[in-house]
């Protein structure tokens, strides 16, 4: 596929390696040379200097044949143009644009050809703000991702010493809740993926994704660690776009403050939020925490635009008595640094965006794509089409198809059911297959296996 990447910040150097290791024909378009120069350095791609706006730049980049463009630069305004540009000059068959402002967002119908021609929207924002509403809403996950429209639900968590299961063999998962039905997708041990089987024992501090429907969530979770308490008070520390969405969502169920540096800001928010109670100051003020009773905070959500007074702020909070800490964490080279030490989780912005971004250039009826460990695995909700003469995948049981190295088949989804998979399940068309790859060079032969035959048609 030919892509057109607009803007060599964090998430199009991310979408970049990630499309670049899958054999696309990757052009980025940036103004800093700088920049391009380190990425073409590292990455087998394209680059050109200009701004994406531009039509002599697009069509320096390939647009003339381009498969899609995905416009993620700083600026709104430059994507939607690009976006304008590549359809009235280019007719780009796909155009996606990162449109950060909600004031474009709120007003309807104006993201069509007719109008702005943008196809699919992405909002960096929205995406942070939904995952640390499920971290919160689930105590104990390092991540909580939803498939089938919030029927399933794939967690990762860190298995303690003492659970119930450490130690055992995952067959002993089903003896152990005989009521409740789940499948382990992958293990992570020392940042080793292990393929699980029947015979694979769990060891204290593997990092185990699970899936099951979500009402069974809580009760899987039980069995891998100590389970936690539903938090009550949650104390974020800037009031910036994902700060202030984050509260907005949260305040009728949990207690919400949040300290925010800029005075204006703190006025404004005061008077937009119904029940957060708004501190004007520094999160890293440890005066400020203590009269807050930082030690009765179940949860510290660092959300400010600067990595280091997140982290600097989480630690403190995390010392004196904070019982989680989370922290939002721009630079890549941070994120494994500082997560799992005093810092409970670390959340890549850019990580949690280009799931959205994945499931629009992966071939196939791909629904949902997520990108797990910084990028290491991917999580897949494929629909399979066609019959048994034109699928590789309808009409066979699990165990009969020749899955990719590193691929597992968690669960089914038909219709309101959910099926966790077993060798014995039966893929029927329009079913909602939910995958886990731990190779991401089979990326590939995943979409294969769902792209309909041409007996087909």
């Amino acid at each position: 596929m030919k892509i057109i990447i607009l803007g060599a910040g964090q998430v199009g150097s991310s979408l970049a390696a990630e499309l670049a290791s899958e054999a696309n024909d990757i052009t980025v378009i940036d103004t800093d040379s700088t920049r391009l120069r380190e990425l073409g350095d590292r990455l087998d791609i394209r680059t050109v200097v200009g701004r994406g706006s531009f039509p002599t730049v697009l069509r320096q980049a390939g647009a003339d044949d381009a498969d899609m463009l995905i416009a993620v630069t700083s600026s709104d305004e430059t994507n939607m143009i690009a976006c304008q540009v590549a359809y009235t000059l280019f007719r780009t068959p796909t155009k996606i644009a990162r449109i950060r402002e909600s004031a474009y967002l709120t007003r309807g119908g104006l993201f069509h050809n007719e109008s702005v021609p943008i196809d699919v929207l992405i909002s960096p924002e929205q995406a942070v703000t939904t995952y640390v509403k499920r971290l919160i809403e689930h105590p104990g996950a390092l991540q909580v991702l939803d498939f089938a429209d919030g029927k399933v639900q794939l967690v990762a968590v860190r298995a303690y010493y003492g659970g119930p299961l450490v130690g055992q063999e995952l067959r002993f998962l089903r003896q152990h809740m005989p009521g409740v039905d789940t499948r382990v997708a992958a293990i992570f041990r020392k940042d080793r993926p292990i393929t699980p089987k029947g015979d694979t024992i769990i060891e204290a501090d593997d990092e185990v994704f699970f899936l099951a429907a979500t009402h069974d969530i809580r009760a899987v979770m039980s069995e891998l660690r100590r389970l936690e308490k539903n938090y009550k008070r949650v104390l974020i520390a800037g009031g910036g776009n994902i700060g202030e969405r984050l509260a907005e969502a949260i305040e009728n169920r949990y207690q919400v403050r949040i300290i925010e540096k800029n005075k204006a800001r703190a006025d404004y928010l005061s008077q937009n939020l119904d029940r957060t109670i708004v501190l004007h100051g520094s999160a890293s003020d440890k005066e400020l925490l203590l009269e807050e009773n930082i030690k009765d905070v179940d949860i510290f959500c660092a959300l400010t635009n600067d990595d280091e007074a997140n982290i600097m702020s989480s630690m403190l909070a995390k010392r004196l008595g904070a019982r989680k800490v989370m922290a939002l964490i721009n630079n890549p080279a941070y994120v494994d640094l500082v997560q799992g030490g005093e810092i409970d989780i670390a959340i890549s912005p850019s990580q949690a965006t280009i799931g959205t971004l994945l499931t629009h250039v992966r071939r196939g009826d791909i629904v949902n794509v997520y990108s797990l460990r910084r990028g290491a695995a991917e999580a897949i909700e494929a629909v399979a089409h066609g019959d048994s003469r034109s699928s590789k995948v309808v009409g066979k049981m699990i165990g009969e198809i020749d899955l990719p190295p590193g691929t597992t088949i968690g669960a089914v989804v038909r219709g309101e059911e959910v099926l966790i998979a077993h060798d014995n399940t039966l893929i029927e068309s329009e079913d909602h297959v939910i995958l886990f790859v731990i190779d991401k060079k089979h990326i590939r032969d995943v979409e294969r296996l769902f792209q309909v035959g041409l007996t087909f048609f």
